[in-house]
C-alpha cells in the first residue's frame, strides 16, 4: 500500500514508561484525522523491550487494521489504520 506523506502520522515514544506511553498512544491515535493512514510508531529496541513488547503485542485499538514490522528500522512499527 503506498500512502503519501500527508496521510504518516509520526509518534515517538522514547523515554516513557509503558503506562504512559500507551495512554499518549491511545490519545494520538484518536485524534488522528480521517485522512491518517498510517501512524509510524517510533519506540525503540536497544534499551529494553517494554515498549515494543506494548506496541506489537499488547496495544489494542478499533481504528489500527494491522502492524507492520520494518526490516530497515527494527525500533519502529507501522500502523495501518481504517
Amino acid at each position: 500500500m503506498l500512502v503519501s506523506k500527508e496521510d504518516i502520522l509520526e509518534i515517538n515514544l522514547h523515554n516513557m514508561q509503558v503506562l504512559e506511553a500507551k495512554a499518549y498512544l491511545e490519545l494520538e491515535v484518536t485524534r488522528a484525522g480521517p485522512n491518517i493512514k498510517e501512524i509510524h510508531v517510533i519506540h525503540g529496541y536497544k534499551k529494553g523491550q517494554a515498549l515494543l513488547s506494548m506496541v506489537r503485542k499488547d496495544f489494542k485499538y478499533e481504528r489500527v487494521k494491522n502492524k507492520r514490522l520494518t526490516f530497515f528500522n527494527l525500533g519502529m512499527t507501522i500502523f495501518e489504520l481504517y
